[in-house]
Order: structure tokens, then C-alpha cells, then sequence
């Protein structure tokens, strides 16, 4: 059992441990670390010693303190307190001689470094050995052996395994030993097995002693799907193997130092992590048994701090050992490379260190290469700073066709680039590099994509919030525990705007109080405010909502499709816009593998756009539609009658909503000539709102003046249309306002319609469409249904959303 340094860096940790310890109920070894924090109060108190600066001397007194106060809180027997009080004291003391002597001369040795390090962990497995029942202390170095080898400190283990079997061959109740603390097999010199060696003492000892479980107690619960930091939705892996821990270690999951793993891994022992704080979890058990889930990988990994080094020339072609100078080279520099992409032409090699290595890489290299950089055969070797490697892993992924095309077709959509990839033979791990600023967004597309997720996230910035956006909000607020239970969507509001002021919120914005929450939180904003921190935000499967009448916001539409967010709209500026701006909407969407949708922008929550789609798609061709698209003017229309004149109709539409703030964008025929273009347009004709034939039944002078004249005048006109009334009431015919594109050519204006025709009996503000194909010739399919209203549209926009989550 090997407790890290949270699980003994306090009085109550301490207790924790001496409780898990006795729960054990069968014969264990712990190994303790050191406090959390001391080391690198350690490195730090030795550096000011070696540069002669006083303020070691209070460092030192900082951790002799929090040891000595420690043993004084913890144990309560005056006589054992006394004796480990004695014990700590002797070790503070060596180390303060030590710290001297470095300060007196002013130079650290890696030598004297690992002496000082190692007191961490010396000092603190006494104090823990005293508190639990029948324990012993043991010291490390008497039996973890290691060689000098490139720099490093390599353990025998030949020699260490003979001495661990002789040291514990007569076992007692509980044997304590510090981690990390190793010894030079030649010098006897006090050396240690790296940062996380803790770990790594722990497993040597279970491999030596053919152990029944090695047990890593730390202050997690086990291995994340991905970083928690990151990742809300992320949790613990119940089962891996080792080879996919290792993996996911060695690219960043913090969990284990990865050099553990294979003494474990070679006597088949059981690795389970687990949390001192947290018991009652059940953990990562870590096994070689690959019956250990389904999912097609187990977990994402990722090291932010990346550099990518680059060899690049045609002189590299077919020339045997270039690679071998090249490891050799940072080898003898003790330079570690994490992740090898070679191109099969062989004329260049990328591999990636950390950005502390950078510059030093490249000096090495180009020493190494610097007759072929002179003659031309290498170009150049050059460095790539401020990168993120990222690492899918799971055994799983082997002979599983599509992960890969997964994978990049999932980062493809939201938009990031991968500047390098690698993936083994073994199939256990592809990694790849993109630039740091994408990894959040990379780490939560392909855990979402990948089904690591409870739910698939769709993230929402809603701009507009009058009547449909308020009505969409509340929609939202309703659906979102069922698309989450029933759909395993998570449909997430993370930014609401309105004409002044803009509210942004990462985690979710509560669709219930977030209007209110924008009156007292919001920023002020402006289209421009609103394009830069939507884009600054760079969140994944990500969503522009446009719920305004805005030409400024349609216009940001390119550089959203651009930037992999997907448009849903009710705003028809866009689609209704130049052909060529249409188009170029639609192009890079289709490009960037995101959606551009306006399914309300005809016919409100109809679905009519969506169903010529089908027709089209299926291979059937649009002839000819014809249309009642103004749910305002059919509206006004059902309401003449003797009593209620065209100005009342007009003012009863603008009462109830039906017709804009200013009814005469719907009078002018502007608004039907947009749905009749977006119509035709996506029928697969090239028109133009210039293309489309006009019958106005308002004269021009009504129109263009200001508003204010337009509601003191329209009276004028009621007498004239009460007797065209009254004169198709006889014929049996009402007005319709019908919008028509035949084989390409649009027209739209006033007609009489007769009791046979379907448009006859549309009532209130209901919208009515007649698709006539080369399959619905004889009998054209009709769709009709409420065409206005907030409610509607906006269940229309929430339909288009919800369609988005399909992109996987």
C-alpha cells in the first residue's frame, strides 16, 4: 500500500491512513511519501543556499516546523512522542548541516541535491511508522539498488529483488518504507528513482515479494475518462489494462508515475488506485485481463506544454541511420521525446518534447547535422512552441475499424487542425498535435464523440431573446431533463444576447433566470463584441442561435460557419440575401461539416423546407410551388368583414403579434418575396428578391412614408377594399396574398380564390404550401398548419437544434 503525499501531509490524512492500514486485514507493506509540498520546498530551500541567499534558513525552519508540529498534534503517548520528536530532530539537524555547507560554498552537486530531496520522505515514514499498531520502519536504501546510466539512476533489480526478499523474509505485523529513497550500488550514495518514485518504490517491492495487490492511495478516485479539470462530465475508469494505463499516463494523467506499471505488469499483479480520502470508491483496478469494458477507447490524455521539433530535407531520403544520430544525439543531451511522426517519403521527422527542451533540441541537432544543413541535404531543424499533444487510449481500438476516421473527422468538424499524428502497431494509442489554444475544445468534442460522456453536449449562444427567443428559452428550460433521460442530450444555453448587452457562461446559463440574469450580470455588447467572444470562447459543438430581425447579426454568419459553429435561424436577411452570399453560406458549411438551418424561416414550425430537402435528396425535381406564406396577411384577410375594417385587421395582427412592429414589412410583400426566394432557392433555382414579379394591393404612398402617417392614413383605403369584399363574397372567393415560382420564375400578389381551391379555407394565420414535383404532378403535396406565432417558430427553432445533435 503506498500512500502519496496528500494522504500524509497532515495530522487527519495521517489517521486516514493508520484506519485503512488496520482495515486491511491481511499481511501489507506501506510506503509513504513525503509531505505534500516538501519537495519542492526541498529544491526550492537548496537553491537559495546555493546561491547564497539567507531566506533558506527560513525555509528550513518552514519544514522543520510542520514535522515537528505534526508529531506534537498526532501522537497522543508522551514517551513514543518524545522518542519519534528525537528521531526528527536528528534527520532537521543533518539536513540543516547540509544546507550549510551548500550556502558556505556556494554550489549544489546533483550528488548533495539528492541527499536533501530524500529527506522528505525519511523524516515522514518515521512519523507515520509511529502512529500505526505494530509497525516498523525500514530504510530504503538498504535494499533499492541503482546504477548510473545516461544520467540517470537506473534500479538492478537483480540485486534489489534478492535484498528485498532477505529484508522482509521475516516479515513483521506492518513494515513502513519511505519511497522515492534509492542507493548508488557502487558509491553509496543516497540517490532517488525520479518525481513519483514513491510509486515506483511501491511496485518494486510487490514485484520482488510477489505480491497479491499493489495499492496506490492517492487523492483521486481512480483514472479519469479525461481531465475533471477540463472535462465536467468526465469520471472515473473502473477497469484498465496495463498497457492502457501506461499509455495514459505517460501522456499526462497524473495519477501514477508510469515506470510503476512494469515491474507489476511483469508478475501479473494487480494495480488498483485508490482514495484515502474517498474509500468507500471503488477505484481504477489496472490488470492484464482485456475483457475490461466495451467502449471502443477508455480514456483521453493530453500534455499541454509541447514542442514540435521538425528535420525536414530531400538528402534524408533512403540514407540509413539519420534516426539513430537523431535519438542519439538528444540521448546523450537527456533530452526525452514523447512522440515520434515520420512521413513515409523519409524526407521528414517531427518529434515532440517539452518546450523547455526546445531550444536545446534544436542546438543538438543541428550540431549533429550541421555538414548536411551546410550542403543542402537538410533544410532546416526548427521548433514548434506552445503545442498540445493529445492521446486516445484503449486495447479495445485494436482491429476495430473507423476509430481513426472517428477521430479526425470529429476535430475536422470543430475546427482544429492537427499539426502531427503518430499511431503504433499496437493499436493501443494514437496520439496527435494541435495547437494549445484548441485543446480544451479538442478534449471535449472527442469525449463527447466518442460516447465517454453521460450526454452529448450542444452548447447554445441565443441572440435575441423577444418573443421567440423568450418563448425558445422556456422550451428549453422544459425539454431539458427529458432530451437528457430519454435522448442522453444535454442541450446547454452558454450565452444569451440582446441588442446592448451580452452574457456568457461556460458551465450553462439557467434558461428559466437568464433574461433576468443579463439585466444584472450582462456586458454590453455589439455585433463585433458579440462575433469576437463567441469565438474567444471556442467551445465545442457549438451553436449560433439567431432569433432577431438583424442584418448586423446575419452578416456574422460566414465567420461563424467558418469557425465550425453551426447557424440556426429564424432571421431570413441571410438566406433571402444575394444568390452568391447564399451560396457561400451553404459552401462552407457544407465544407467545415457543420449546419446552416432556417427551416423557420417559411411557415414558422412547418415542415416545408425540410421536406423539399427530402424530395430533392431522393432524387424527385421541384416544378412549381405555390403558397399563402404570410400568416400576418392571411390573418388580416379572415378578419375583414362588415365590422372590422383593413386598418382594424392591421392593427388587430399587430395586437396579437402576428405582424412585425411595423406592419408594413409585411404589407409591402417584403417578407413573402424572402420565403418565396428561400423557397425557390432551396427547389434548386438561381433567383434573386430582383427576379420576383410584384402585385401590391397597398399603394407605394402608404408604404414609404413615415410610420406615424401610414397609421393615420390607412383608413382611407377600408371603404374601397369592404366593397371588393362584399363583391367576392357574392362570387364565392376570398382574397389570398399567394407567392408562386414556376419552373424558376417567382411572383407574388393579391388573388381571388374560389371555394374548390385548397387555400380557400385557411383560416386565422395559418400558412399553406402546394409542392408540385415530376412524382406530385397530378396531385401536388400540400403542407399546412400554423404559420406565425412565437410559440411555433420558435418550437421550429428548437427542432432545427435538436437536429444538429445528429452530427457525430
Amino acid at each position: 500500500m503506498k500512500f502519496g503525499g496528500t494522504s500524509v501531509g497532515s495530522v487527519s490524512s495521517i489517521l486516514k491512513v493508520k484506519e485503512i492500514v488496520e482495515a486491511a486485514g491481511e499481511p501489507v507493506i506501506v510506503v509513504v511519501a513525503a509531505m505534500n509540498g516538501i519537495t519542492d520546498q526541498l529544491l526550492l530551500t537548496s537553491k537559495l543556499a546555493a546561491q547564497g541567499d539567507y531566506a533558506y534558513e527560513k525555509e528550513h525552519n518552514l519544514i522543520a516546523g510542520r514535522h515537528i508540529e505534526t508529531v506534537e498534534n498526532l501522537i497522543a503517548d508522551p514517551a513514543i512522542r518524545n522518542r519519534v520528536l528525537k528521531q526528527v530532530a536528528a534527520l532537521l539537524n543533518e539536513l540543516e548541516n547540509i544546507l550549510k555547507g551548500v550556502f558556505l560554498v556556494r554550489d549544489l552537486s546533483q550528488k548533495t541535491s539528492d541527499i536533501i530531496v530524500s529527506y522528505g520522505e525519511r523524516i515522514n515514514s518515521l512519523i507515520v511508522s509511529s502512529v500505526i499498531p505494530n509497525a516498523k520502519h525500514f530504510d530504503a536504501r538498504e535494499f533499492i539498488k541503482t546504477e548510473k546510466q545516461f544520467k540517470k539512476h537506473i534500479v538492478n533489480f537483480r540485486i534489489s529483488n534478492e535484498l528485498i526478499k532477505k529484508s522482509f523474509a521475516n516479515m513483521p505485523a506492518v513494515p513502513v518504507v519511505p519511497g522515492f529513497v534509492s542507493q548508488d550500488l557502487a558509491t553509496e550514495d543516497i540517490t532517488n528513482l525520479g518525481r513519483g518514485g514513491s510509486d515506483y518504490t511501491a511496485s518494486i517491492i510487490a514485484a520482488a515479494l510477489d505480491a497479491d495487490m499493489l495499492e496506490i492511495w492517492t487523492d483521486v478516485d481512480g483514472f479519469m475518462t479525461a481531465d475533471p479539470k477540463i472535462i465536467n462530465s468526465a469520471y472515473v475508469i473502473k477497469k484498465l489494462g496495463y498497457i492502457e494505463a501506461m499509455e495514459l499516463s505517460n501522456f499526462g494523467a497524473k495519477v501514477i508515475y508510469p515506470p510503476t506499471i512494469l515491474p507489476a505488469y511483469h508478475k501479473n499483479i494487480p494495480i488498483l488506485i485508490r482514495n484515502t480520502f474517498n474509500p468507500e470508491s471503488q477505484g481504477t483496478y489496472i490488470s492484464k485481463d482485456r475483457k475490461n469494458g466495451e467502449k471502443s477507447i477508455k480514456g483521453i490524455s493530453s500534455i499541454s506544454d509541447t514542442c514540435l521539433i521538425t528535420i525536414q530535407g530531400l538528402g534524408m531520403v533512403g540514407i540509413i541511420g539519420v534516426n539513430y544520430r537523431i535519438f542519439k544525439a538528444l540521448s546523450k543531451a537527456g533530452i526525452s521525446v514523447f512522440m515520434v511522426s515520420q512521413a513515409s517519403s523519409e524526407n521528414t521527422t517531427s518529434i515532440a518534447v517539452k518546450n523547455e527542451a526546445a531550444d536545446l533540441s534544436v542546438a543538438v541537432l543541428k550540431d549533429e547535422f550541421r555538414l548536411e544543413l551546410v550542403q543542402g541535404e537538410i533544410n532546416d531543424v526548427k521548433a514548434e512552441k506552445d503545442l498540445a499533444t493529445v492521446a486516445i487510449v484503449g486495447e479495445n481500438m485494436k482491429h476495430t475499424p473507423g476509430i481513426a476516421g472517428k477521430l479526425f473527422g470529429t476535430l475536422g468538424r470543430s475546427g482544429i487542425s492537427v499539426i502531427a499524428c503518430a499511431q503504433g502497431a499496437s493499436e493501443t494509442n494514437i496520439s496527435f498535435i494541435i495547437n494549445r489554444q484548441h485543446l480544451r475544445k479538442a478534449l471535449n468534442s472527442i469525449h463527447d464523440s466518442f460516447f465517454l460522456s453521460e450526454y452529448q453536449a450542444l452548447n447554445i449562444f441565443l441572440v435575441g431573446i423577444g418573443t421567440v427567443g423568450g418563448n425558445l428559452l422556456k422550451q428549453i428550460g422544459r425539454q431539458q431533463s427529458t432530451l437528457m433521460e430519454q435522448n442522453r442530450l444535454k442541450v446547454k444555453v452558454v450565452g444569451i444576447a440582446n441588442s446592448t448587452k451580452l452574457l456568457f457562461r461556460r458551465e450553462s446559463l439557467n434558461p428559466d433566470t437568464c433574461i433576468q440574469d443579463l439585466k444584472t450580470e450582462g456586458m454590453d455588447s455589439s455585433p463585433e463584441i458579440l462575433r469576437e467572444e463567441i469565438l474567444k470562447m471556442n467551445i465545442f459543438n457549438s451553436v449560433v442561435v439567431d432569433c432577431t430581425a438583424s442584418s448586423e447579426i446575419a452578416g456574422l454568419y460566414q465567420d461563424f460557419l467558418s469557425h465550425n459553429i453551426s447557424v440556426v435561424t429564424a432571421n431570413k436577411i441571410a438566406a433571402s440575401s444575394e444568390y452568391e452570399s447564399y451560396r457561400q453560406l451553404k459552401e462552407t458549411a457544407r465544407k467545415k461539416g457543420v449546419k446552416f438551418l432556417f427551416e423557420t424561416n417559411v411557415g414558422a414550425g412547418l415542415p416545408i423546407i425540410n421536406t423539399m430537402n427530402a424530395l430533392i435528396n431522393s432524387g424527385d425535381k421541384i416544378l412549381k410551388l405555390q403558397a399563402v406564406l404570410s400568416g400576418t396577411l392571411n390573418f388580416i384577410f379572415n378578419a375583414l368583414s362588415e365590422k372590422i375594417p383593413l386598418s382594424k385587421a392591421i392593427a388587430m395582427a399587430k395586437e396579437a403579434r402576428f405582424s412585425e412592429p411595423d406592419p408594413r414589412i409585411d404589407l409591402n410583400g417584403t417578407d413573402v418575396i424572402r420565403k418565396l426566394i428561400i423557397l425557390s432557392r432551396e427547389a434548386g433555382y438561381k433567383v434573386n428578391q430582383s427576379d420576383v414579379e410584384k402585385h401590391l394591393f397597398i399603394p407605394d404612398q402608404y408604404l414609404s412614408n413615415s410610420l406615424d402617417y401610414f397609421w393615420k392614413s390607412i383608413s382611407e383605403l377600408d371603404a374601397e377594399f369592404e366593397n371588393k369584399r362584399k363583391e367576392l363574397e357574392t362570387q364565392g372567393k376570398r382574397y389570398r396574398f399567394v407567392a408562386e415560382m414556376d419552373n424558376g420564375k417567382c411572383h407574388v400578389g393579391l388573388q381571388a380564390i374560389n371555394r374548390s381551391h385548397p387555400f380557400y379555407e385557411l383560416e386565422g394565420s395559418n400558412n399553406i404550401i402546394m409542392i408540385t414535383t415530376e412524382r406530385y404532378n397530378e396531385f401536388p403535396m400540400i403542407i399546412k398548419g400554423y404559420g406565425a406565432g412565437a410559440a411555433v417558430t420558435a418550437a421550429g427553432v428548437f427542432a432545427d437544434i435538436i437536429s444538429i445533435a445528429n452530427i457525430r
